[in-house]
């Protein structure tokens, strides 16, 4: 579980995150919603220590992260795993190379054991035979899923995911929602999940964050975002007509 306490974060005199209490649980996808600019990646970068917070906590199952020694945090980071935006993949080494990257910094395997294992995480994510190959041969999605075994490699109990679905089609985003929600499930790792994708809100969203302006304005369910009487969150939920159309439906039956 990852608790933040009254997290405040300013750039010289702009608060761009304001006294923010959440709690990301255990076992499920813990999503961060809100316009551009709102806040949140911020927020992450915060988590996961890319920026110190100007005051507050950042728990990680009741150690302050904030308040490490700079070891403490490298010691801490063994047990984060990564999934960046544009997947980050090094495209002059292999899938297999890749997935075994943080095994080589990090793990003290012998060479055949991190093989081993950065298969079983090609495996989770249906990518065996695709091992050799490298990344500028493979779709969009399948870099993604490349970027989930390597983030898993090190079986994280901490999953951090800077917009997963950005740049891909409606029918692989669902793939990969599916993925990290089974994976969350089977590891029952803390996964936090930054996006604006609303198909991955209602699809998989456990935990929801809801980040306006700086502050915490909403936290639920998906279930929930159907009959919330927060206008702003029902604002940003439904932008579009057709959502819109599904919400008065709903209502009208």
């Amino acid at each position: 579980m990852i608790e933040i306490k009254d997290l405040c974060k300013s750039f010289d005199d702009k608060e761009v995150l304001k006294n923010i209490n959440a709690v990301f649980e255990d076992g499920k996808t813990n999503l961060i919603i809100g316009q551009s600019g709102s806040g949140k990646t911020v927020l992450m970068k915060n988590l996961v220590g890319l920026l110190d917070p100007t005051s507050g906590k950042v728990l990680y199952d009741g150690r302050d992260f904030v308040s490490m020694t700079k070891k403490e945090k490298v010691m801490m980071r063994r047990e984060m795993g990564m999934i960046f935006q544009s997947a980050a993949l090094f495209d002059s080494l292999t899938v297999l190379d890749n997935v075994m990257f943080p095994l080589d910094m990090f793990s003290s395997m012998t060479l055949r054991e991190r093989q081993k294992r950065a298969m079983y995480c090609l495996d989770r994510v249906n990518l065996v035979g695709a091992e050799e190959k490298y990344p500028g041969e493979l779709s969009g999605g399948m870099q993604k899923r490349v970027a989930i075994a390597r983030a898993i490699a090190l079986n994280p109990k901490y999953l951090f995911c800077d917009e997963p679905n950005s740049g891909l089609d409606p029918k692989t985003s669902l793939v990969i929602d599916d993925l990290l929600h089974s994976i969350t499930r089977e590891f029952n790792m803390t996964t936090i999940i930054n996006t604006h994708d609303m198909n991955s809100v209602m699809g998989i969203g456990e935990n929801i964050i809801f980040i306006y302006e700086g502050h915490k304005e909403w936290q639920g369910v998906s279930a929930d975002i159907m009959d919330s009487s927060n206008k702003r969150l029902t604002d940003f939920i439904f932008a579009s007509d057709l959502l819109k159309e599904m919400r008065e439906a709903l209502h009208n039956k």
